[in-house]
């Protein structure tokens, strides 16, 4: 079994890098609404304070650059990119052995010019390019690790905290359109609809297996179920699941509560879900569960790889 501290770093680094291009993709889809004039670039602005959990940032006399901004480079702001890539960097600098040197000279190199003197006036001066960019190479980095790693233990335990913080995204996204977050105005119109599945990525494979269909109970059902879409609840948690199967240790029983049964369950819940049921209820309660069964899942994460008792790891 690899030691904690190296599985923590590994854990916490994909998550941070997930967490960083999730924000960044939200700021860009929010700065691209703000240029269309057709569009209500107040709701995106919103929708992305809401997804993010953001509550510090006031909209009154702020200009979506601003906004963007603060969410980009605020250094005080442990969800903004900034703080996100520097944990990303400074896990990924602690277990420098377990990465390839191609994986951490492409998150070294979006560090330090997203840290630079010089990045909060480039942003200002061409916010959307700074934005892609971020982007860009933040699929850079995964491409890195997933072609240049070995596909053992480090490589799983990063990609757990990967699929673990998309999923939990996700569903925090969906929830502040059309679960209880959205506070009884689920998002109806139809400009918000395709930036919401810009922000999931997802606007050019929904399109695929929808056409031009974009309505509500359709987005949702591709967001939470499609097997087949890499940002998917459903594509997450199945990964999740796949994951923590590989790292379970043989002949160690930790009964229900162990994370590869609660990654099972979790995905399960999805690949059976009544989608009549949802469509008539809503997908408040789903999403709820799901994003309680995330947490339990990284706690349980905790208890059998990290603060585990070494009594239970011990052989009889």
């Amino acid at each position: 079994m690899m030691l904690t501290r190296v599985a923590d770093s590994l854990y916490w680094m994909g998550r941070y890098i997930e967490r960083a291009e999730h924000v960044s993709r939200l700021s860009d889809v929010m700065l691209t609404a703000s240029l269309d004039t057709s569009g209500d670039a107040l709701l995106a602005a919103r929708t992305v304070l809401g997804a993010v959990g953001e509550t510090q940032i006031a909209l009154e006399g702020k200009s979506a650059v601003d906004v963007a901004a603060a969410l980009v480079l605020d250094r005080d702001d442990p969800g903004s990119v900034i703080v996100s890539l520097a944990r990303a960097r400074e896990n990924a600098r602690q277990v420098r052995d377990q990465i390839t040197s191609e994986a951490w000279e492409r998150l070294n190199l979006l560090f330090l010019r997203i840290t630079a003197p010089k990045a909060a006036k480039q942003f200002d001066q061409a916010a959307l390019p700074f934005l892609h960019e971020v982007i860009s190479d933040l699929f850079l980095f995964k491409g890195a690790v997933d072609t240049t790693m070995s596909h053992g233990e480090g490589w799983r335990f990063l990609m757990l905290g990967i699929y673990l913080e998309r999923a939990q995204l996700i569903v925090r996204l969906l929830d502040v359109c059309f679960g209880e977050a959205a506070g009884g105005e689920p998002l109806n119109d139809h400009l918000a609809q395709m930036n919401l599945l810009r922000m999931a990525c997802a606007l050019e494979p929904y399109l695929r297996v929808y056409t031009a269909d974009i309505q509500p109970k359709l987005i949702q059902e591709f967001l939470l179920f499609n097997a087949e879409f890499p940002r998917s609840i459903q594509f997450a948690t199945a990964r999740i699941e796949e994951h923590l199967k590989a790292l379970a240790s043989p002949g160690l029983d930790q009964g229900s509560s162990a994370p590869d049964r609660l990654a099972g369950r979790l995905s399960a819940r999805l690949r059976f879900a009544d989608l009549e049921e949802m469509a008539s209820q809503g997908a408040s309660s789903l999403l709820a569960t799901v994003n309680q069964d995330c947490a339990r899942i990284h706690e349980a994460i905790y208890g059998a790889y990290v603060d585990y008792s070494l009594e239970h790891h011990l052989p009889g």
